[in-house]
């Protein structure tokens, strides 16, 4: 297949910080691994990719998105708090040179990389559009939640678009049960990363 007619596609990364990982703020059992299976999997199938971009929640002022009381639905303990290691990346991606960085919910909760910017304020849609990227696999922390809201906005966006299932995980395996569902139901391809 020559350049011309190969699909572009990008690898979006959502999320991979110590603050969902075991040991941090919004821990999900398993986040660690996770983060070293991204690692690993980039490391062997870069060439795959036209674009990698990581999304991280950043959050300086999100509002009702925190509380001292949280639901766990719509509020949440304090997490990936901007300018602290825990909202940094994980350090198991310290060599993923990635192409992009966007960053998410400064004042809002920021579930979707959609909703995020890069360092020039370009929003994840331009990112990908400037790049001419057709396509995107999507993986990270965690599927219930941030994952599943930035792939249902790419599905929305026009991308082609699925996620690498052994590549993220839900909170709960019953979250992840719906996720799954509410995935395939808007178009989003599930696949594993072999």
């Amino acid at each position: 297949m020559d350049e011309t007619t190969r699909t572009r596609r990008a690898l979006i990364v959502v999320d991979v910080q110590p603050t969902f990982c075991e040991g941090g703020e919004l821990a999900v059992e398993g986040g660690n691994r996770v983060a070293e299976d991204v690692a690993a999997y980039v490391a062997v199938h870069r060439e795959r990719y036209d674009l990698v971009v990581t999304t991280q929640d950043w959050h300086i002022d999100p509002g009702e998105h925190f509380s001292d009381t949280p639901d766990f639905v719509d509020t949440w303990p304090p997490h990936g708090i901007a300018g602290t290691p825990n909202a940094e990346l994980h350090p198991a991606l310290a060599d993923l040179e990635a192409d992009v960085a966007v960053k998410k919910g400064q004042y809002a909760h920021g579930y979707s990389g959609f909703e995020g910017a890069d360092e020039a304020g370009r929003p994840l849609e331009q990112v990908l559009r400037d790049a001419g990227i057709e396509a995107v696999d999507v993986v990270g922390l965690v599927e219930s939640h941030c994952v599943k809201r930035t792939s249902l906005d790419a599905v929305r966006a026009g991308f082609s678009t699925r996620v690498l299932t052994d590549l993220t995980i839900p909170v709960t395996p019953e979250q992840g049960e719906q996720a799954r569902a509410e995935l395939t139901a808007a178009g989003v391809e599930l696949a594993t990363s072999r």
